[in-house]
């Protein structure tokens, strides 16, 4: 493949990928969703003060959306990348929880085994993004 090629390629994950996060992000503070993506915390991770389950949802708003922007900054493009990739590591105990039941998050509770591909695929091309 010609090295212009992959940069097309890496500019344009960045790029849906930098948007994705900053609106996925900004959903965070949305009440309806903080309150339902709280609730996905598993109870094993559910702490008290600081660190309750709303702070974390705002927290993880917080993460998605400066590393979405991070995507759009050739600099930090990297860095963001490889972050995000460790953000969606962090958060797969949720989206599993979530998965665990349906009955309780509804569309939300993607099944665990396409989640977990899906989040395999989404780290793999944000380290392309990150190391070409």
């Amino acid at each position: 493949m010609e090295p212009q090629t992959l940069d097309v390629i890496q500019l344009v994950i960045a790029i849906v990928f930098g948007a994705v996060f900053v609106l996925m992000g900004i959903n965070h503070f949305v009440p309806s969703s903080r309150r339902t993506m709280a609730a996905m915390i598993p109870p094993s991770m559910r702490w008290s003060g600081a660190l309750n389950p709303r702070s974390l949802v705002l927290i993880t708003g917080v993460c998605e959306i400066a590393g979405g922007i991070g995507l759009f900054i050739p600099v930090l493009r990297p860095i963001a990348a490889v972050a995000l990739a460790v953000f969606l590591v962090a958060v797969f105990p949720a989206n599993a929880y979530a998965a665990a039941h349906k009955g309780r998050f509804g569309a939300l509770a993607i099944p665990l085994v396409p989640r977990a591909i899906g989040q395999i695929v989404m780290i793999a091309l944000l380290l392309v993004v990150a190391f070409g």
